[in-house]
């Protein structure tokens, strides 16, 4: 019973941080606006307007897509964490994103008009996190250790990107400078028209992973144990590995790479809620991870008139540290 409670007011706090954070990123940034301009903005729009254009055509799509980026890595990174029922797991620490990356800069440099359009940019990063999270998946089936796991995928995360390099040595100066900015990591490529799509596929991702509650609790206690209990294992994962791959390639394809988030959100969300109940812990982590993405980027906007902080750089900035912090205490 006092689970349950301190679960209700952990919720209450998370639903109504979000749409409270949500509402402050849109009055963040260097130009001051309105109430007046905010809702003109979304709801009564008049391009001719600047404010109502700044809100419509720049800071909302920003605000929606660090929500989504948010939700989007922390469920992925929890899937990946039940998947090899390892904590240190990620879409970034496994290489997940790094594949999604690799075929993102093939995408930019190969010059063909389909591959740099958004489907064809969108349809390769989904492509590649979902090839190399079955690469992953292999992988996981051959070494006995989780420590093995990890340092195959920070090899595989290190030879992609010497491979990326070489194709930054091979492209021209437009391409090259394409897929630096890309690769940043920026929550203002998205624009207002492509919102439904980015929107749906996320939905797409999320509501997958609430109808797999009960194939990852039981995952939890083991392959053996879930298998006796009639759960199909290969079907599971490969699953898993779906999902992961349409959240974790569609912030990749229109945030560029985003460090940590996946693996840092699902451990604090653990830690708070102490449970193994992934009906519980799916819901928190989106939640959970939208508010910190939104934060995050308050904070960018709150510091643009003196230096440029792109999204990925802070969020290793306060990701790895967690991390270490992770580590040491699985230690003890």
């Amino acid at each position: 019973m006092e689970i349950a409670k301190k679960h209700s007011v952990l919720f209450l706090v998370l639903i109504a941080g979000l749409p409270l954070f949500a509402f402050l990123h849109l009055f963040a940034g260097q130009i001051p606006v309105s109430f007046t301009d905010v809702f003109e903005g979304l709801f009564n729009y008049k391009d001719q307007e600047i404010n109502q254009l700044i809100i419509r055509e720049i800071r909302f799509p920003r605000m929606i897509m660090a929500i989504i980026a948010g939700a989007s890595l922390s469920v992925a990174g929890l899937l990946m964490q039940t998947l090899f029922n390892n904590p240190l797991a990620g879409p970034y620490v496994l290489g997940i994103n790094s594949g999604s990356s690799l075929f993102v800069a093939l995408s930019i440099m190969t010059g063909i008009p389909y591959f740099t359009s958004e489907l064809g940019l969108i349809t390769n990063a989904l492509l590649g996190a979902f090839i190399f999270g079955l690469i992953i998946l292999s992988f996981s089936r051959l070494v006995k250790t989780q420590v093995s796991l990890l340092l195959i995928g920070l090899m595989l995360g290190s030879f992609i990107s010497a491979f990326v390099s070489l194709l930054q040595s091979a492209s021209d100066a437009q391409e090259l400078k394409i897929f630096t900015l890309w690769a940043l990591g920026s929550l203002q490529k998205v624009e207002f028209d492509q919102l439904p799509i980015v929107i749906s596929t996320a939905a797409l991702g999320i509501i997958g992973a609430f109808f797999i509650v009960k194939p990852l609790n039981i995952l939890i206690l083991g392959e053996s144990e879930a298998k006796l209990l009639g759960i199909n294992i290969q079907k599971t994962r490969l699953i898993i590995i779906a999902i992961t791959a349409v959240l974790t390639g569609l912030v990749t394809a229109f945030c560029g790479p985003i460090a940590f988030v996946g693996l840092a959100v699902p451990n604090l969300v653990r830690i708070l809620f102490k449970t193994q109940n992934h009906k519980v812990l799916v819901f928190a982590s989106l939640l959970f991870g939208g508010i910190f993405i939104l934060l995050c980027d308050i904070f960018i906007q709150v510091l643009e008139p003196y230096f440029m902080l792109p999204i990925n750089v802070l969020t290793s900035v306060i990701g790895a540290p967690l991390v270490i912090f992770f580590i040491l205490k699985r230690i003890k």
